[in-house]
């Protein structure tokens, strides 16, 4: 059983907070106003992340559910990343490791990786629990489809199957509601959105008239924050209308937008990402908040359903998109 918030440590270390100290003061402040949820991943500005949470866990580790991910580049060789079993049962050591435990509760690989079989994966993963180094495995931004496959091959060769789905889910970001929210309510899989508040555009600093927010991530990843691109300037006008509307409704658009993603009955968590303490402090409450039907079709006529503004925010491109060649053979 985990709290309606998980505490998402992406911005702890080079890639947010470089302050350490700081960094654990956060994860303890969210351990003590109740979330019992922490996720993190080895690729997380390479293994500093898993560092601090370690750290942050001395002498509570019991009281936790512990989630980290694989897949992600951790070093210069074409085989520090990936999804085969060499990689997988490599790199869970070393989480393992960095976080100081002896097991995680939930392993998640980060991204889908065509050129691995999905039954070599899970292969791995499932010696991974019998070794007791794993209590339960997941899969984060995998398409609808390959849900399924990793599904059916579990049950068909007998491997543990992905339990939890990690997917990008924000009130500018719902193309998951077509097919991916459904496929995991079939399978009874949990859900666990990360960028509940789309990577910051929610926060209520994109609105008109003010200066737009600088941050780390927006030059870590520009795509989703370049506003010369019109994706992102129908995102800022949709963003600006969201924060009208939460205006309207006496309540901040951070918990408008987390009270959304939580509101969906496939949703088990929201994924927050506080860089500082205020940012957490403004996350908190929102699983206390309850949107009327009214509220919800005013948010649907802003963001239909089912859709989005810009595709670098699901985070993943197929190759069958990314590389030419397989679209003109």
């Amino acid at each position: 059983m985990v709290s309606p918030l998980c505490l998402g440590a992406m911005m702890f270390g080079a890639w947010g907070n470089t302050d350490h100290d700081e960094s654990i003061r956060i994860i303890h402040r969210a351990l003590d106003a109740g979330i019992n949820f922490i996720d993190t991943a080895d690729v997380y500005a390479r293994g500093e992340s898993e560092e601090i949470v370690g750290k942050a866990l001395v002498g509570r580790r019991d009281d936790v559910i512990l989630a980290t991910k694989v897949h992600g580049t951790m070093g210069d060789s074409q085989n520090e990343r990936g999804n085969s079993r060499r990689w997988i049962i490599k790199e869970v050591d070393a989480s393992l490791r960095r976080l100081g435990t002896d097991w995680i509760d939930l392993y998640q690989i980060h991204r889908p990786e065509p050129g691995t079989d999905i039954d070599e994966t899970l292969g791995a993963l499932t010696d991974l629990v019998r070794a007791g180094k794993v209590r339960y495995i997941g899969s984060s931004t995998f398409p609808a489809h390959e849900i399924v496959e990793a599904q059916w091959v579990a049950e068909r060769r007998g491997r543990e199957r992905f339990v939890c789905e990690q997917p990008p889910y924000s009130l500018l970001v719902r193309g998951i509601e077509r097919d991916v929210l459904p496929v995991c309510e079939q399978y009874g899989m949990g859900v666990i959105p990360w960028s509940p508040l789309a990577g910051g555009w929610l926060s209520g600093g994109y609105r008109k008239g003010r200066d737009l927010p600088q941050s780390t991530r927006a030059k870590r990843i520009p795509a989703r924050f370049d506003m010369s691109l019109p994706d992102n300037q129908r995102k800022f006008e949709a963003a600006d209308a969201l924060g009208a509307l939460a205006d309207d409704v006496g309540i901040s658009l951070v918990h408008l937008a987390l009270a959304f993603v939580i509101n969906h009955p496939a949703v088990t968590a929201a994924i927050v990402g506080p860089r500082t303490m205020e940012q957490l402090e403004s996350h908190l409450g929102a699983q206390d908040v309850v949107l009327s039907a009214e509220i919800l079709d005013r948010i649907d006529e802003i963001v239909p359903p089912g859709t989005g503004f810009n595709a670098a925010d699901t985070g993943y491109t197929p190759p069958s998109l990314e590389d030419a060649t397989l679209r003109r053979r």
